[in-house]
């Protein structure tokens, strides 16, 4: 028996040394510091704030236990960075106090948008202010669709903002008719898309290329810059040839339509059916409408007068001049470079108009023409001796855009390429 007694105790005791062996070990993890704008958070008293109308730099510093003249000397010391004076209402603050009973502001962070902001340091006696601008990760990403009713519809429906679709129209403003798209049309573009932290977007990048498919044709669209030295990036079709002409079609970029063409011998019932020429085109769209430089030149009138209402007119060079008339209000006035696309005024009804529209004249040598029925010319194409170098740079990228995947570098580490002559 004693001996069974032994053997039991031994046993139970190897049983309890296995039970202790199996207990897992359990690792404290130290937490990570959370820095931000180069300062450890964990060491301040955290305050994130909007500023409200009509509040100045100086009343939220005093609010936050920082008094004159100190306040003085802050506004005085980072006048060179930071105008004290130009806070806006509406932009959010960052501000990290001492831990302390007097939770005094020791640093001030202004934040301009999502990617830039001042920081302004007096928690010593040297006082400093710098620009801080977050680290921006650049995604490459495709979109692709087919028209079912409109271009912005469709995009809409991929979950893309505004601003893109625009972008598109752009691109694309001076060889395809928005309201001429068929259903079933379809199109493929590459776009870069800007993240913070990853996760949150701060806008749209470059469009790399693009292809519409219209009517059974293929219409490519590649960014390309081809002088170094002006830096300056155009659209080229697969062939070279520039996509912007010197002349867009219409004043007007989406939702118009032709209300009265260019005619010279117009009949009118209510001057009992005279004629009275018609020396413009009319697009009729909303209210508001923006209405936009068919081409870059200088505003040399903007006014009201008479019949015209509203009008903006611009010369482009020693032979083109344009003019819109009935506009609801200008944006440029006399003396204004604007550039193609810009916008100059909203569609309106004043001056002698039975609707809202804008009536658009083009001047060629002085004498109004018909622009729909002008051989206007066009935007320069890439040089022979360019072309070589342009080819075989957008051969990956028409390779991607015609459903197919390549390998594509970083974006941060190519963008584009830049030809030499």
């Amino acid at each position: 028996m004693k001996k069974i007694a032994v053997l039991l105790a031994l046993i139970l005791s190897f049983s309890a040394c296995k039970k202790e062996e199996k207990k897992p070990t359990v690792k404290i993890e130290k937490k990570k510091p959370e820095i931000k704008f180069g300062y450890k958070l964990d060491d301040y008293k955290v305050i994130q704030d909007t500023i409200k109308n009509g509040e100045s730099f100086g009343q939220i510093l005093d609010r936050h236990h920082v008094y004159y003249p100190k306040i003085n000397e802050i506004a005085t010391s980072i006048t060179g960075i930071f105008d004290v004076r130009r806070v806006r209402a509406g932009k959010p603050y960052l501000i990290l106090a001492s831990k302390d009973s007097t939770e005094q502001a020791q640093i001030f962070i202004y934040k301009h948008d999502k990617i830039n902001a001042t920081v302004v340091d007096f928690k010593d006696s040297l006082i400093t202010a710098r620009h801080f601008k977050k680290p921006i990760n650049v995604v490459e990403k495709e979109a692709r669709g087919v028209i079912n009713s409109s271009l912005s519809e469709t995009m809409d429906g991929l979950g893309l903002r505004p601003n893109l679709t625009w972008e598109i129209a752009d691109i694309y403003a001076w060889t395809l008719d928005f309201y001429a798209l068929q259903k079933g049309d379809s199109f493929k573009f590459i776009y870069e898309e800007k993240f913070i932290d990853d996760t949150i977007s701060a806008g749209y990048g470059n469009i790399k290329s693009a292809v519409f498919k219209h009517k059974g044709k293929y219409l490519y669209a590649f960014r390309y810059i081809k002088d170094s030295v002006s830096g300056i990036a155009e659209y080229y079709d697969e062939k070279g040839n520039m996509l912007r002409s010197q002349f867009l079609k219409a004043p007007i970029k989406f939702q118009y339509r032709i209300s009265s063409r260019y005619n010279l011998t117009r009949r009118i019932a209510y001057y009992g059916n005279k004629i009275r020429p018609h020396k413009g085109t009319d697009f009729a769209a909303n209210l508001g409408t923006p209405i936009i430089a068919t081409a870059s030149g200088t505003v040399i009138e903007s006014e009201r007068r008479g019949g015209n209402g509203n009008y903006v007119k611009i010369k482009h060079n020693s032979t083109y001049s344009t003019q819109y008339l009935h506009m609801s209000k200008r944006k440029v006035n006399k003396g204004n470079h604007v550039r193609q696309g810009d916008v100059i005024g909203w569609v309106g009804m004043t001056g002698n108009t039975g609707g809202p529209h804008v009536c658009y004249r083009f001047w060629k040598f002085g004498k109004q023409v018909d622009p729909l029925k002008e051989k206007l010319p066009t935007a320069e194409h890439l040089p022979a001796s360019i072309k070589p170098a342009y080819y075989k740079f957008i051969q990956p990228l028409k390779y991607q855009l015609e459903n197919k995947k390549v390998p594509v570098k970083k974006p941060q580490e190519l963008t584009e390429t830049i030809a030499k002559k």
